[in-house]
């Protein structure tokens, strides 16, 4: 194995906190209702802005009120976005023993870019080969297309490479890319829908996925 890309938001970083509470004051600033934290691990994954259109009333989901809400959860996730995040218990070992093996490391988000780099720099440092979160005109995932460009730019042939995320969306994307995958129990989703997807490794802890690089079985 070369390469190793991994989802951000419920697979390295427990985001969901922030997520919810930015969401949730540009909903009441907005005069619509608000949500429960839990409530958010089935809205995050397909990017920001899907997040605020799932997040609002139904018949609230013009463009307009798309757009308006969206700047104001922009502003506010770009000021609190650290506030409650951190990184998932065993996570941070993890990716050390990974780079002692010799493998690359990237990071695929669906999250925007500008947010993605911020919190990989917080909490991983330099620890990343590559950093890539959502930009424009670059299909978002399950689109294989952030895959490839990562694969490109280390030098990864699809055999050599492995996908790691917490959702069907990633399952999902290693699929579309032809690449293998590891699913994570830890996340903000459950093991139904990553066996729905077509999961086949699922590691239960971070620690488990070391056990891939060493041909072993995790499931």
């Amino acid at each position: 194995m070369q390469l190793m890309i991994f989802d951000l938001d419920g697979t390295l970083l427990n985001t969901l906190g922030d997520l919810a509470d930015a969401a949730n004051f540009a909903l009441e600033s907005m005069g619509f209702p608000v949500h429960g934290t839990e409530e958010y691990k089935y809205f995050v994954g397909n990017g920001i802005p899907k997040l605020i259109e799932r997040c609002l009333p139904e018949d609230k989901r013009s463009d307009e009120i798309i757009e308006k809400t969206l700047e104001i959860f922009d502003k506010r996730y770009g000021e609190h976005c650290m506030d409650k995040t951190r990184p998932y218990a065993g996570i941070t070992e993890t990716i050390g023993k990974l780079s002692e093996y010799g493998v690359r490391l990237a990071v695929a988000s669906n999250k925007a870019d500008g947010f993605t780099q911020a919190l990989v720099g917080k909490f991983f440092g330099n620890s990343f080969d590559i950093v890539q979160g959502s930009l424009p005109n670059v299909p978002r995932k399950p689109s294989p297309e952030i895959v490839y460009g990562i694969m490109s730019a280390v030098g990864a042939e699809k055999c050599e490479t492995v996908f790691v995320g917490d959702s069907g969306v990633d399952i999902t994307t290693a699929k579309n890319a032809g690449v293998d995958h590891i699913g994570c129990l830890w996340g903000f989703r459950t093991k139904e829908e990553l066996v729905s997807a077509g999961a086949v490794n699922i590691a239960e802890t971070p620690e488990q996925i070391m056990k891939f690089i060493v041909k072993e079985k995790i499931v």
